[in-house]
């Protein structure tokens, strides 16, 4: 199926690996010409594997999500080698790398970066990219959260807090960018195979008497049969091909939204 979205230039920040990177070959398949975003420098690697598996080009640039400066630069600078990104879609994110259960087992001083990067980093972004998009009355963001930004997670509560802060804010984005036909909506992954997803886990394993530890797949297998309907991983590409969607003009009445990937962990009425 076309999905519309051949030529459009899109923004992906936090591409470098896992989901991002995911998201990223999404859209090179229905040939939208990608600009991927990363702290880390590899992601001129990654960017390079893409262009040798694909045989297209896509262009990589390094930015802090919480610098702001930094992001917008990013957003100058696809525009001059490309064009004005028409779609953004943001997947940076970090944990507080700790054990939250019960939340006062962290410090305050714990949250601060969580905070940063999860949602200002988001904010950041919107700001850098809205502009142009509101200005050539088109375009749309897509913004990864987590369904621990709807259940309160306990593992790790900053990460939680972050992550439902960034919903409601897009929220408030899609209703101010809605005058400008621009759209923005959140997905929200549930269990997947990520250094994030094994993070959790190993917060939670130091944290165990050594008779009640359990190998990373044990784990996530135990809690997936207990918390996951369809009783399965959620896989990255799970995850691109909504953000594809989502971005896409079969999405045109979709704004404002949160959209699970889940296996149906969470459902709403």
């Amino acid at each position: 199926m076309d999905v519309q979205l051949r030529g459009d230039v899109v923004a992906v920040v936090g591409a470098g690996r896992g989901i991002g990177r995911a998201i990223a070959e999404a859209f090179v398949a229905e040939e939208a010409r990608v600009a991927l975003v990363d702290l880390d420098p590899a992601v001129h690697e990654t960017s390079q594997a893409i262009n040798e598996q694909c045989g297209v080009e896509t262009i990589s640039l390094t930015a802090d999500v919480t610098d702001y400066t930094a992001v917008k630069k990013a957003a100058s600078e696809i525009a001059e080698r490309l064009a004005p990104a028409r779609h953004l879609v943001f997947t940076a994110g970090a944990p507080s790398s700790k054990f939250g259960y019960p939340f006062w087992n962290l410090e305050p001083t714990d949250w601060p970066r969580v905070l940063e990067v999860n949602l200002i980093g988001a904010v950041n972004a919107a700001h850098a990219f809205a502009p142009a998009m509101s200005k050539r009355r088109a375009g749309t963001m897509v913004f990864l959260a987590s369904i621990a930004g709807q259940i309160g997670s306990q593992t790790d509560p900053p990460y939680s807090a972050a992550k439902a802060g960034l919903i409601n804010f897009a929220q408030c984005a899609a209703k101010d960018l809605a005058t400008y036909d621009v759209r923005v909506n959140v997905i929200s992954p549930g269990m997947i195979k990520t250094l994030l997803n094994r993070g959790v886990w190993q917060a939670w394993y130091d944290q165990q008497a050594e008779e009640q530890r359990q190998a990373y797949d044990e784990w996530a297998a135990e809690k997936i049969h207990r918390t996951v309907p369809l009783r399965r991983w959620q896989e990255p590409q799970d995850i691109a091909a909504a953000a594809v969607f989502l971005a896409s003009p079969l999405a045109k009445n979709i704004t404002g939204q949160t959209i699970n990937v889940d296996g149906g962990q969470v459902m709403h009425s």
